[in-house]
C-alpha cells in the first residue's frame, strides 16, 4: 500500500513552502517534493541572486557620492570574484532556509522527481533512480516557471538566458540585453554600475511597458545617465554567435542597428512550466498562460491545486506564497484569506527602484496626488532627490500608488495596506509619520 499524506506538494518555492508550513500548522501530514533547489525561482534563479547583485553594484556605484558628503575615497575597484562569493553565500542561505522552515515546520521533504499519476496518488523518484509511490487526500502543483524564448533565438556559450547569465564567472565587458522589462531593466542597471558597456533593446515604445509612465521615464533618464544605451520601438532581426563575441541585428524605425558584444542576455519574459501529459492524462484544464484555478487555488479535479508562477499572472514570491495559504486554507477548513490580484505589489529593483499596487491607470474618474522626493528634508540629506510617489484616488478612496526612488520597495508597504483596506483621504490625513523621515514623502499626497 502507498504511504498516505494529507498533502503532497510537488514545488519547493515561494509557494509550495507556505502551503506545506500552513498544511502542518493545521496537523496534517504534509511532504514536498523538489526536483533542483530548495526556494525555488526567486532562492536559486531570481529574486536572491539578482538582488545581491544589485546590492554590490549600488553600494560601488554611491561612492561617487561620498565625496559631496565630505569622504574621500581612493581608486574604488571592483572584484566580480568577491561579488560572486556573495551572490552565491546568498542563494546557499535562501534554499538552506527554506528547507529550515519547512523541517521547523514538521514537514517532511524529499529532493528527486513528483509525478502525479491520478488525482490522488504521486510517483516520486529519487536521485538515484528509486521509485515509490505516495498517495494523498490533496495535491498542490508548484512547478514554478521558465524562461520564454524567441522562436528564431536559441541560447549558446554567449547568448544566454537570465538563468545562464547568473552562472557567470568573469565580468563582461559590454552586453546587449534584448527586453527591458523587469529583468532587462533590472540587469542593466547592475551591469552598468559596475562598469560594463551595455545595449538594451525593447520591442515595444518604451522600457518597462506595464509601469507608471512616468516612472519608467525617470529611469531611462537614469540608465541614460549611467551610459546605457537604449533603442525602444526595436526589433531584433536576428542574432549570431561568433565565438567570441554576439552580433545583434536591430530594426530601429527605417534605420538598421548592428550590435556587437562579449555577450547577449534574453529577457524576454518567463512562462509556466507546464508538465502538459500530466496534465492532459489528469484532464486538469490549461492554457499557455497557465494552469486554471478558482478562488481557493483549486484546479477542476477536486483536490487538485496549483500554486505560484504555474498560474499565469504575476510571477512574484510573495504571490506565491499567497496563493500557497489559501490553497492550504482551504483545504485545512480556514478559509480565512482571500485573493485579490490588484492588491499584490510589484516592484523593479532598478536604481532608483520602482514600486506600484493597485489600479494605476489615470482617467476622468480618478484624481492622482503627486509627491516629489526632492521636497523631502532625509531624501535631501541623503542625495536621493530623483524620484516621487504617485496616490490614486476613485470616490475618495485610494485604488493604486506607484513611487519611483530610493526604498521605493519599502515604502510601497504600507500603501498597499491603504489600498487593500480601501483607505478615504480623511483616514490617510490622520496618519502621523515620524520626523524627518523619506516616509514623509507621503504627507504631500494626504495634506489639505
Amino acid at each position: 500500500m502507498p504511504e498516505e499524506y494529507d498533502l503532497i506538494v510537488i514545488g519547493g518555492g515561494p509557494g509550495g513552502v507556505a502551503a506545506a508550513r500552513k498544511a502542518a500548522a493545521h496537523g496534517k501530514r504534509a511532504l514536498v517534493i523538489e526536483n533542483a533547489g530548495w526556494g525555488g525561482t526567486c532562492a536559486n534563479h531570481g529574486c536572491i541572486p539578482t538582488k545581491a547583485l544589485l546590492t554590490c553594484s549600488k553600494h560601488f556605484a554611491d561612492l561617487k557620492k561620498l565625496k559631496r558628503l565630505g569622504i574621500n575615497v581612493a581608486d574604488p575597484a571592483v572584484d566580480f570574484s568577491a561579488i560572486k562569493k556573495h551572490q552565491q553565500q546568498a542563494v546557499k542561505i535562501a534554499a538552506l532556509g527554506a528547507h529550515k522552515t519547512l523541517a521547523d515546520g514538521q514537514v517532511e521533504t524529499k529532493f528527486g522527481t513528483g509525478e502525479i499519476t491520478s488525482p490522488r496518488e504521486v510517483q516520486y523518484k529519487d536521485a538515484e533512480g528509486n521509485i515509490k509511490t505516495f498517495s494523498a487526500a490533496n495535491i498542490i502543483i508548484a512547478w514554478g516557471a521558465k524562461p520564454q524564448l524567441l522562436p528564431q533565438i536559441r541560447p549558446s556559450e554567449r547568448i544566454l538566458t537570465s538563468d545562464d547569465l547568473l552562472k557567470l564567472e568573469k565580468l563582461p565587458e559590454s552586453i546587449v540585453i534584448i527586453g527591458a522589462s523587469v529583468i532587462g531593466v533590472e540587469f542593466a542597471t547592475c551591469y552598468a554600475e559596475l562598469g560594463v558597456k551595455v545595449t538594451l533593446v525593447e520591442l515595444l515604445d518604451r522600457i518597462l511597458p506595464y509601469e507608471d509612465q512616468d516612472a519608467a521615464g525617470l529611469l531611462r533618464q537614469e540608465l541614460t545617465r549611467l551610459g546605457v544605451s537604449i533603442h525602444t520601438a526595436a526589433k531584433l532581426e536576428n542574432i549570431t554567435d561568433t565565438g567570441d563575441s554576439v552580433v545583434a541585428r536591430v530594426q530601429a524605425g527605417s534605420e538598421q542597428l548592428e550590435k556587437i558584444a562579449n555577450y547577449a542576455l534574453l529577457c524576454t519574459g518567463r512562462k509556466p512550466l507546464l508538465h502538459e501529459e500530466e496534465l492532459d492524462k489528469l484532464k486538469i484544464e490549461y492554457t499557455k498562460a497557465g494552469i486554471k484555478v478558482d478562488k481557493n487555488m483549486m484546479t477542476n479535479v477536486a483536490g487538485v491545486y496549483a500554486v505560484g508562477d504555474v498560474t499565469g499572472g504575476l510571477m512574484l514570491a510573495h504571490r506565491a506564497a499567497l496563493m500557497g495559504e489559501i490553497a492550504a486554507g482551504h483545504i485545512s477548513g480556514e478559509d480565512t484569506i482571500s485573493y485579490n490580484e490588484n492588491f499584490i505589489p510589484a516592484v523593479v529593483y532598478s536604481h532608483p527602484q520602482i514600486a506600484r499596487v493597485g489600479d494605476i491607470r489615470e482617467s476622468a474618474e480618478v484624481q492622482v496626488r503627486k509627491s516629489e522626493y526632492s521636497a523631502n528634508i532625509i531624501a535631501r540629506m541623503e542625495l536621493v532627490t530623483n524620484g516621487f510617489v504617485k496616490a490614486f484616488f476613485r470616490d475618495g478612496k485610494i485604488i493604486g500608488a506607484t513611487i519611483v526612488g530610493e526604498e521605493a520597495a519599502e515604502l510601497i508597504a504600507p500603501l498597499t495596506l491603504a489600498v487593500c483596506e480601501e483607505m478615504t483621504e480623511k483616514q490617510l490625513r490622520a496618519w502621523i509619520i515620524a520626523h524627518p523621515t523619506l516616509s514623509e514623502i507621503f504627507t504631500g499626497l494626504f495634506s489639505g
